[in-house]
C-alpha cells in the first residue's frame, strides 16, 4: 500500500499537475488567493454603498420636508444655526465635565 502511494506521487504526470495546481492557486495573476482579496474587498463595497444609500435616502426626505414644511426649515434654522427672531434672546447653555 504504502510503495503504491510513493509510486503515485513519483509519477511524472501527478507532480506536473500538482505543480500547475499550485501555480494556479498561488502565482498566477488570478489566483485563488487574489481572488479571495477581490472578493472581501467587493463585500466592503457593497457595504459601504447600503450604508450611503442609506444616507443619501434619509437627507433627501429631509430635503423634501425642508422645502414643503415652513416650520420644519424653522426648526432646523433654530437648533442648527441659532437663528431666531427680531424680539427673541437665544441662552446657549454647555454642559462641562470636571
Amino acid at each position: 500500500m504504502r510503495s503504491k502511494i510513493f509510486s503515485i506521487i513519483r509519477n511524472k504526470y501527478f507532480i506536473a499537475f500538482a505543480a500547475v495546481i499550485i501555480w494556479l492557486l498561488f502565482f498566477e495573476r488570478h489566483s485563488f488567493v487574489q481572488q479571495w482579496r477581490i472578493n472581501k474587498g467587493l463585500r466592503e463595497f457593497k457595504k459601504e454603498k447600503a450604508f450611503y444609500e442609506k444616507e443619501i435616502y434619509k437627507d433627501s426626505t429631509a430635503i423634501d420636508e425642508i422645502e414643503n414644511d415652513v416650520e420644519a426649515l424653522e426648526k432646523l434654522a433654530r437648533e442648527k444655526y441659532y437663528m431666531k427672531k427680531e424680539e427673541e434672546d437665544i441662552f446657549i447653555i454647555e454642559e462641562t465635565e470636571d
